[in-house]
């Protein structure tokens, strides 16, 4: 922190992005200050990694490692050159003034120079009434089969899993370790997940697929009992008995916060108005990994996204003379 008890640079998140450039911006002897964000229901600090077993396609760890090893790596290499963590999240921001002013939801009102928007994506739900209040209360539905598919009440149950891409597949894979059947519900005939993932979890026996479904019903009182399927071609509709639901159908971009002082796109996805560049709209206000990234969603570009954002904030600073 400056003299003047303004933050040089803060950095909002603590993904891929934030930590990389956090590492960057302390390496730059910028001092960074992360918020890595409040445990809540859909978001842990470190977060979508969190959520996922093996991580095999990020450069270094040639044998895989688990997500919640790699962010523990990130955060550990960033804190070695002097990052300060903060386990809040930023709630509101005012851009329009400068030093900038951003809320916490615990520990009141820090200022800073620049700011590095690093919030990434919460997992979608599908909003039923009783899918969420049974989230809510621990009735096993869930948004995060890492977290919760171990419990002893999911273990040699028959599982469903709602989704077609990528994490819904990781989900899917990590649940077959304790259930004795996953039934995965996709709305199309075709699935979304990339051929190796596909391969991985449709040759595994305990594996069963419900083309052309969605769930319009959660069954159970204390916990759930079962789920009712649509056939969306046909309209049929059918029961199927299962002991866990876990919702993965994709992420919303971290951005409500901001409160549209920052541009955004209709999904809400920061935009970058002059790509390469991380900076936004705001001149000062940079947004890296998945909040800013609808195309690519995987760990190493949001890393390379805070390598250039740290990079474009220290530039920034020096330009206006804050070093």
């Amino acid at each position: 922190m400056s003299q003047s008890g303004v933050e040089k640079v803060v950095i909002i998140g603590s993904g891929p992005a934030g930590w990389t450039a956090a590492l960057y911006a302390s390496r730059a002897n910028l001092e960074p200050l992360v918020f890595e964000g409040a445990p809540s229901q859909q978001m842990i600090p470190g977060g979508q990694l969190m959520f996922t077993t093996e991580v095999e396609n990020y450069p270094g760890y040639p044998d895989g490692v688990t997500g919640q090893e790699m962010m523990a790596d990130l955060k550990r290499q960033a804190e070695r050159f002097g990052t300060r963590v903060v386990t809040d999240d930023i709630v509101r921001c005012d851009f329009s003034r400068r030093p900038f002013e951003l809320v916490s939801g615990e520990n009141g009102t820090v200022r800073a120079h620049a700011v590095i928007v690093a919030t990434g994506a919460k997992a979608r739900w599908l909003w039923l009434d009783n899918e969420q209040r049974l989230a809510q209360s621990g009735g096993g539905v869930s948004a995060c089969a890492v977290c919760d598919g171990a419990l002893p009440a999911f273990r040699n149950q028959h599982l469903v899993v709602v989704g077609g891409g990528d994490t819904a597949m990781e989900e899917a894979s990590y649940l077959t370790k304790f259930a004795s059947k996953v039934t995965i519900v996709h709305r199309r005939a075709e699935l979304r997940a990339s051929k190796v993932m596909q391969d991985r979890v449709l040759g595994n026996p305990k594996v069963e697929m419900a083309w052309n479904s969605v769930v319009t019903e959660v069954h159970g009182d204390t916990f759930i009992t079962g789920v009712r399927l649509k056939d969306v071609v046909t309209g049929a509709e059918r029961d199927v008995e299962c002991r866990g639901l876990f919702i993965a159908i994709g992420h919303e971009p971290n951005t409500k916060f901001l409160d549209g002082q920052i541009t955004t796109d209709e999904a809400g996805y920061v935009v970058h108005p002059a790509p390469p560049s991380t900076r936004t709209n705001v001149e000062g206000v940079f947004a890296v990994g998945d909040v800013a990234d609808k195309v690519y969603r995987q760990a190493v570009t949001a890393a390379g996204s805070g390598c250039m954002g740290a990079l474009d904030a220290e530039r920034w600073l020096a330009a206006q003379g804050i070093d």
